[in-house]
């Protein structure tokens, strides 16, 4: 009985031991706007304005939308392509060989492409950057929008759920 006793209580520290270690881990854990937080830190932004100077000057620019492809077929920024977030590092390299190209990442609100930003560079993109408010700041700043049924602007931004 004695040995038995040993057994379990050994066994309950450990537990107790480990729920310590577990809950303490998960105390530290980040939340989704912690990664872009740190991730805006670490990348240049532009905003919709200075990114329709560039193309309006004729500047070489790339602008990559990172959103999934049911929203880019909605609407997207004009020559604008299309990579969604979650196949971004399988597919860059083949469409966008070129490590030196201006790159500029957008997504809705700038979550999504902030983070996309970071990775970009981690792969070698010197050039790449995030646009300040994305696509909701372009369309809010009545900017042209495009669709297969052609350009548009838009009144208001509202994400139907």
């Amino acid at each position: 009985m004695r040995k038995r006793f040993t057994w379990i209580m050994g066994f309950a520290v450990c537990a107790l031991f480990l729920a310590g270690i577990s809950g303490q881990a998960f105390a530290e854990a980040k939340g989704p706007m912690q990664f872009v937080e740190e991730a805006k830190a670490k990348i240049v932004e532009v905003t919709p304005q200075q990114v329709k100077a560039d193309m309006d000057a004729g500047k070489p620019v790339i602008l990559l939308d990172v959103r999934d492809s049911a929203e880019f077929d909605a609407g997207h920024l004009p020559k604008a392509m299309n990579i969604s977030r979650g196949l971004l590092e399988f597919k860059i390299g083949r469409i966008i060989p070129d490590k030196n190209a201006n790159i500029i990442l957008y997504c809705r609100t700038g979550a999504r492409s902030a983070l996309a930003t970071v990775v970009l560079q981690e792969m070698g993109y010197t050039n790449a950057k995030n646009m300040q408010g994305a696509f909701k700041a372009w369309g809010e700043a009545g900017l042209p929008v495009y669709n297969r049924h052609g350009e548009f602007t838009m009144l208001s931004f509202e994400k139907k759920e």
